[in-house]
């Protein structure tokens, strides 16, 4: 679709949903938000002149993810994401140390017992942002609920795809800082179906 393609609003059906979803600062999930992803699938083009057209830039992986973009120059970063990223960076360093996958990390079970033994392993980095404990914890989970980075199943949790954001920053970094090649690659979309 081009700038002088007629854009019809009678064929974006879910056009207020998806927009609010997107506007509170969620991620959506083709895992977990089934009915918006399809919509935003089918109309991809639709919606990307449409919001870009309202100022707003969205972002769309091919991995399963997408997410309004705000291009933020300032440094300031909210404690929850400063705590989440601290979560999923001990996360994926404790799930390499024991050989997994870090591309496949939708198929992580995050129970208590993982979350006890990255506690006993990381118990003064974790103190020093006020997660000391599995309860604080948890409730960062929940957070990350919140914002389409994770899923409660029952008392356990699964990392989404949007997740992909902090784990591509990660391995930008580790590489940038010339860190030993025993960071994992990541595989390809097509590699990971």
């Amino acid at each position: 679709m081009n700038m002088t393609t007629p854009l019809y609003l009678h064929k974006l059906p879910l056009l207020s949903e998806i927009f609010g979803f997107f506007n509170s600062g969620k991620h959506m999930n083709r895992m977990m938000d089934h009915r918006l992803w399809a919509e935003l699938e089918r109309e991809r083009d639709a919606y990307e002149l449409l919001f870009k057209s309202l100022g707003y830039n969205l972002r769309i992986d091919d991995r399963g993810f997408a997410w309004f973009h705000f291009d933020d120059g300032t440094s300031n970063v909210s404690k929850t994401t400063r705590q989440l990223a601290l979560l999923f960076m001990l996360l994926f360093e404790f799930q390499a140390d024991i050989g997994l996958h870090l591309g496949r990390f939708t198929d992580w079970v995050i129970d208590d017992a993982l979350l006890d033994a990255i506690l006993e392993k990381n118990r003064l980095l974790l103190d020093a942002e006020s997660l000391a404990d599995r309860d604080q914890l948890q409730q960062l989970f929940r957070a990350a609920g919140n914002y389409g980075f994770a899923s409660a199943e029952g008392n356990t949790w699964r990392i989404l795809p949007a997740v992909f954001r902090y784990l591509d920053r990660f391995e930008e970094l580790a590489h940038i800082n010339g860190l030993p090649d025993q960071v994992p690659e990541v595989p390809q979309p097509e590699e990971m179906e």
